[in-house]
């Protein structure tokens, strides 16, 4: 319990910064323009408003239905009458925080969205409202949202960077290779493979989508085999279909088993081991590796085998006693002790463009990845909240917390610019078209491209979310 609240509380938090900085960009735009914005609200507030502030008044209002009928008004400020000349202020907009954490909104004015149909648009435009505005006026000031949430994964990605930098081991370092999944191997690779080069280019460690470009159809990655010969592959799009329908990891990092610590009474501490002894095999089984030590231990449990040890670089034959859980009492030593780990600082000039580049690098992995969404496999593969909140690890650790409100500001960024009715990217290719024909849309149509794009967004929702109720039983 305690670990799934700190999971959704880091959630809550991570959008409570994304669709702030969402909505802000909006109204930073509209402001420039002299756009009037009627409401700014964080979390939509159907009913009533958690927390409500109208500066014109002065008030701020708690768990408020309307302006006269609220648990607690406070004058917080003195009231303020509009400019002479009717052009708005940052005063005339009220600003909220809703009940219900599905997103945010910014209602300008003037403009058919999700909080306006097209009757409360009756009247003559006025010269502060979005209506009247010039197309690429409206334009920027509809993709601002979209615009505000990637340079804030950008501006995050440079934090990270220049205050933790990059803690990674080089793939070329990891001396006992990778293991694949089935697919991979159907592809041609083979456990214990070294990966050196991606389309004859060294691979970065410090890139995230490194799995996912050597999967890509025409990719070339070559790898070094038993440690002794250079071989180049060629996956295709078939490799790329059958991991997704196994919805596995493409590879894991092989570990070779060295001994950490020691538990007292139990079959290791009688036969003598001693931390930084490696296990190279179990019986006639070679443990080169994890992948091969848990199922040997499975394989012998309950027994007293022979186990070739490596110690201080000389080996010997000691017999171990597995016991009936198949485990020989021993605490294995981390892959940062056993591999040469590089770590990469970064000045504060230095870190804007490792930000920027994995900001852009996040950006076009999750778009080539769209596809995926069009294929049985992918369209089962979609989460809502539940595989959102489980992104995140159980303990709060603040580099996890940032690189996962990154990516997800990365995400919203480009599912917002989609060109579905009721998200930016319906209003932003209606405006392109405007731009284009010289023809505006009527209030009208845009209502009803609207209300057909929200109905379509809430089956989205109730269907990913019912995915996650589905894997989660």
């Amino acid at each position: 319990m305690e670990s799934f609240l700190i999971k959704a509380l880091q959630l809550v938090v991570a959008l409570v910064i994304l669709v702030t900085v969402h909505e802000f960009g909006h109204y930073f735009f509209a402001r420039l323009f002299g756009i009037k914005v009627n409401r700014f609200y964080l979390f939509f507030n159907p009913g009533f408003s958690i927390l409500k502030y109208n500066p014109m008044k002065g008030t701020l209002q708690l768990f408020s239905k309307s302006d006269d009928q609220a648990l607690a008004t406070f004058q917080v400020s003195k009231p303020r009458e509009p400019r002479p000349d009717g052009k708005p202020t940052w005063r005339d907009t009220i600003y909220g925080l809703g009940w219900l954490p599905l997103g945010g909104y910014c209602d300008i004015a003037g403009m058919v969205d999700e909080t306006k149909s097209s009757k409360d648009l009756a009247a003559e435009p006025q010269p502060w409202e979005f209506r009247s505005k010039a197309a690429w006026q409206r334009l920027l000031v509809m993709v601002a949202g979209v615009l505000f949430n990637f340079l804030l994964a950008i501006a995050i990605y440079i934090g990270i960077a220049f205050h933790w930098g990059d803690r990674v081991v080089p793939y070329q370092e990891i001396t006992e290779g990778m293991d694949f999944t089935d697919p991979m191997i159907k592809a041609g690779f083979r456990n214990g493979d070294i990966l050196l080069q991606i389309n004859d280019e060294d691979i970065d460690p410090r890139v995230a989508s490194t799995g996912w470009d050597m999967i890509q159809p025409g990719a070339k990655v070559t790898v070094l085999r038993n440690h002794t010969d250079s071989v180049v592959l060629y996956p295709d799009n078939e490799l790329l279909m059958a991991l997704v329908e196994n919805n596995t990891p493409y590879m894991t990092m092989r570990v070779p088993v060295y001994i950490d610590n020691i538990s007292s009474n139990d079959g290791a501490a009688k036969a003598g081991l001693l931390s930084g002894d490696r296990i190279l095999s179990v019986a006639s089984d070679s443990t080169p590796s994890l992948s091969e030590f848990f199922p040997a231990l499975e394989k012998y449990k309950g027994k007293t085998v022979d186990m070739l040890i490596r110690r201080d670089g000389a080996d010997m034959t000691v017999p171990v006693e597995v016991n009936s859980d198949g485990k020989i009492g021993i605490q294995l030593t981390s892959p940062l002790k056993i591999y040469n780990v590089k770590d990469i600082k970064y000045g504060i000039i230095e870190s804007i463009p490792q930000g920027w580049k994995k900001g852009v690098n996040q950006l076009t992995t999750y778009v080539s990845s769209m596809k995926l969404l069009f294929t049985p496999a992918g369209a089962k593969s979609v989460g809502g909240f539940g595989t959102l909140g489980s992104l995140f690890p159980n303990q709060w650790n603040w580099y996890s917390f940032w690189e996962i409100a990154a990516f997800l500001s990365v995400i919203l960024a480009f599912m917002n610019i989609i060109p579905i009715p009721a998200l930016d990217g319906g209003y932003t290719l209606f405006l392109l078209i405007e731009i284009i024909t010289r023809r505006k849309p009527s209030e009208r149509f845009l209502e009803v491209a609207n209300m057909i794009g929200m109905g379509f967004l809430f089956l989205l929702l109730i269907y990913a979310n019912l995915n996650d109720v589905i894997r989660l039983l």
